[in-house]
């Protein structure tokens, strides 16, 4: 394998002197991005909707071309997944990414074209590998394997073609190629199973003996996993069963609520967490420095990017371009792909941490949020706010979420939290949570003054596995599933307290 890993470095390498190119000059890489694919697309049906022929400049194409959501391209996507072709981006779809990043009851089915498989999301993954090896160069990752924990799928026939259709993971592991099997566990049979509890035992079971060196996945559910591991081995630690474990490639969730558990269970003085962005609608951004997990936004895979300030949501012309992005300023992100989406709108809402190069932290979702009495509360607030209170209180959390509560003329947030480690006291947890808020969110601290418009938060401790036991219920186990963090309702709250009939509970010390 050290031969191998040689081989590896060196092409690796290649790819950073290209990944320099486009961080010195960002807005020129995305303008003729931009220009390929509206030529690209011409003599699809959207491009003849929208005359794609006669676009001559990205004002012209924002000017035309109408930013959209899910439910305004679905009739498209329908057409698409009953057969049709050259609707939304030329030639075959070969897979639908199922989505879950919706707080909708239903799913998503996002397009996945041979070019956003091969110059998005397989160029990604090599990216991430590159950059890694690049910051880490002693690394002896290509030594062992790499156990990737992912969804599941099913191949699905329609008028003479058929498609595959399930979570993102499971696509881009269908479609690898046969040599890849040879550097990841467990086996593509196990790995694409449907059940996810069946699947979480064999993957415990075929896992355990081999030499793993890297993870990548979902942190709340690739927790689930090291825990059975533990369990099953009968051991305190995973070095103890993956004495050469050094990496975590972690997305979809906030990795900082589970830090302090992975450090507790991963001791080696060599492991890192490397940050990525990635989902069903493409690979957005790597992790490119050590001491910080801000992302690198990616901007040759056929994805040109806009930003709407979330303070003009609802003004869709207010939507910019990269090269007018400002620091601090929270952003919608709208995305130009080369899977035909169009103008869409993500859901995903960003900061930029800086502009040369662009990195951003996701700070949360366009309908994740709290604002009942103008408090605009988002969930880079809330996890920032309970890291602190976690910290001050020796406690770590496994999920939570939150949504407000009424009663009379009181107003509440009220938040459901697993504790992995409980705080000795709630009232303390709940107060120095309270202030990290204020401290963090100006909105928040002005409607809790003196608790005239709002009162001090309601948290409620639940019992353990409640949170999985709830996912379970509504068929959301594994792969891309993710708790619901905030809502502006009270749908799955009530829904937790009716099903553990903790309502009005306030667990004391």
């Amino acid at each position: 394998m050290t031969i191998i890993s040689s081989v590896l470095n060196w092409l690796m390498k290649k790819r950073i002197h290209q990944i320099e190119l486009f961080k010195k000059y960002p807005n020129e890489v995305q303008e003729e991005l931009l220009k390929k694919l509206i030529n690209t697309s011409r003599n699809t049906y959207f491009g003849k909707k929208y005359d794609y022929k006669s676009i001559k400049s990205t004002q012209e194409f924002k000017q035309r071309v109408p930013i959209s959501t899910y439910e305004d391209i679905k009739s498209y996507i329908d057409r698409l997944r009953n057969g049709e072709e050259n609707i939304l981006w030329p030639g075959e779809i070969i897979g639908f990414a199922k989505s879950s990043g919706t707080t909708d009851s239903k799913s998503k089915f996002i397009p996945v074209s041979e070019d956003s498989l091969i110059n998005c999301h397989y160029k990604g993954g090599k990216d991430m590998l590159s950059i890694y090896f690049n910051l880490v160069p002693g690394s002896k990752l290509f030594e062992g394997k790499s156990l990737v924990m992912g969804g599941s799928g099913n191949i699905q026939e329609v008028s003479n073609t058929s498609y595959y259709e399930g979570d993102l993971s499971a696509i881009l592991m269908n479609n690898l190629p046969f040599w890849a099997e040879f550097m990841r566990t467990p086996s593509l049979s196990i790995a694409l199973m449907d059940e996810w509890e069946n699947k979480l035992e064999l993957m415990v079971e075929s896992t355990l003996n081999h030499d793993v060196t890297s993870l990548s996945g979902v942190p709340s559910w690739m927790l689930v996993l090291i825990r059975k591991i533990l369990e099953k081995g009968k051991i305190q630690t995973l070095d103890e069963v993956w004495p050469n474990l050094e990496v975590f490639f972690h997305g979809g969730v906030n990795f900082e609520p589970y830090r302090p558990q992975y450090e507790s269970i991963i001791k080696s003085a060599k492991m890192q967490y490397f940050n990525t962005y990635n989902a069903s609608e493409g690979f957005f951004g790597i992790q490119d420095q050590l001491d910080s997990d801000d992302i690198l936004l990616m901007l040759d895979y056929g994805i040109f990017y806009e930003f709407i300030p979330v303070s003009d949501l609802n003004n869709k012309e207010k939507a910019i371009s990269l090269s007018e992005v400002e620091l601090g300023v929270n952003y919608a992100m709208v995305i130009t792909t080369n899977a035909g989406l169009w103008r869409y709108e993500i859901g995903d809402t960003v900061c930029f941490t800086s502009i040369s190069p662009y990195r951003l932290s996701i700070t949360g979702r366009t309908k994740n949020f709290i604002n009942i009495v103008g408090e605009e509360l988002i969930i880079d607030n809330a996890e920032k706010a309970l890291n602190i209170a976690c910290r001050k209180t020796s406690s770590t959390i496994n999920e939570y979420t939150a949504a407000p509560l009424i009663r009379g003329e009181d107003i509440f947030h009220e938040w459901i939290i697993e504790f992995d480690i409980k705080p000795h006291s709630i009232e303390y947890f709940t107060e120095t949570f309270d202030n990290a808020l204020k401290s963090l969110n100006s909105d928040y601290e002005a409607k809790r003054y003196h608790s005239l418009v709002l009162k001090e938060p309601v948290i409620t401790s639940a019992p353990r596995k409640t949170f999985y036991n709830w996912m379970k219920k509504r068929e959301k186990l594994g792969g891309q599933n993710k708790v619901p963090r905030l809502s502006n309702n009270r749908i799955y709250v009530d829904e937790l307290l009716e099903m553990y009939n903790f309502a009005d509970q306030i667990i004391k010390d």
